[in-house]
């Protein structure tokens, strides 16, 4: 059956030639305009819904894999780890993502952050410092649901601070994550890219079903009133924001199933890249089979 599954992959070319997905999603440096970016496209996969499915299974062990060896080296003073971030509109899926991504892990090896609201708190220590500590450490793969962006997103749009108080988080932003690469931490931020439409249809679904009520939020007809703000907010936050060491990627994301392969395979691409190896024995196996033995 497994040898079926691949022999119909190799048919359909799933995987597009040419490099990696990341050189494929990452947003060059200069000016940006996500309206040019098309939100059902599916960059670096030709198959279909029913095949992109398959192909994100498929990417659980090879990932399971990669992650343990980053875990394991950061068991043995390694000081590599991972931090991936999502943003994006309300619908744009940032938990489906985390659902399906990383639900092909070992959740010991994950730390999971949803950013709510900053408490009186949080904002007296400053933006970055709830932050700060969700920080994923040595050996650990990290998944910021919205992070340190929402400070130059709602924060901007609502007004909730001052142009100038905002206008300086950009600068902090690039330090904080400058900071953070030059400590070994690598950093792949992504922006869920859907349309104002997808996000109606995936508002009225929810409507529309009693199991999916829990999810409907009414303040979210009230953020859609200010789409073009948030539109000229995400456009600001991914151009003055995106740095070599911590670069952008759109994902389309009107396709769920594209949406979930793409991060997952920029994560797993990312970890091939870093390379993490085994650690070594720092006891002697010879012997220690021998006391084994002797039990």
């Amino acid at each position: 059956m497994r040898q079926d599954v691949e022999m119909a992959k190799q048919k359909k070319g799933e995987k597009a030639a040419g490099g990696g997905l990341r050189e494929q999603l990452r947003v060059p440096v200069g000016p940006v305009d996500l309206t040019t970016y098309d939100t059902r496209a599916t960059p670096g996969f030709s198959g279909s819904k029913d095949d992109g499915k398959v192909a994100l299974d498929d990417l659980g062990a090879e990932i399971s894999d990669w992650q343990e060896r980053l875990f394991a080296e950061g068991r043995k003073d390694g000081n590599r780890s991972v931090l991936v971030v999502l943003q994006g509109m309300d619908t744009s899926g940032k938990g489906g993502v985390i659902r399906h991504g990383a639900g092909l892990m070992d959740p010991q090896g994950l730390k999971i952050t949803s950013f709510k609201a900053p408490t009186p708190a949080e904002k007296r220590r400053g933006f970055l410092w709830r932050i700060r500590q969700a920080v994923p450490g040595p050996g650990m793969i990290g998944i910021f649901d919205r992070s340190h962006y929402e400070d130059v997103l709602i924060a901007r749009v609502r007004e909730l601070v001052t142009p100038n108080v905002w206008n300086r988080r950009y600068d902090q932003i690039n330090d904080f994550e400058a900071e953070l690469a030059a400590n070994g931490v690598t950093i792949i931020k992504c922006y869920l890219h859907i349309t104002y439409e997808q996000q109606k249809s995936r508002l009225e679904s929810r409507l529309d079903d009693p199991t999916k009520y829990w999810k409907y939020n009414p303040a979210d007809v009230d953020e859609r009133k200010l789409w073009p703000d948030y539109m000229e907010a995400y456009h600001a936050a991914i151009e003055r924001c995106n740095t070599p060491h911590a670069p952008w990627y759109v994902i389309p994301s009107d396709r769920k199933w594209y949406r979930n392969w793409a991060v997952t395979t920029l994560l797993l691409e990312t970890l091939k890249e870093l390379n993490p190896q085994w650690p070594p024995a720092d006891f002697d196996v010879e012997k220690e089979k021998q006391r084994l033995a002797a039990t």
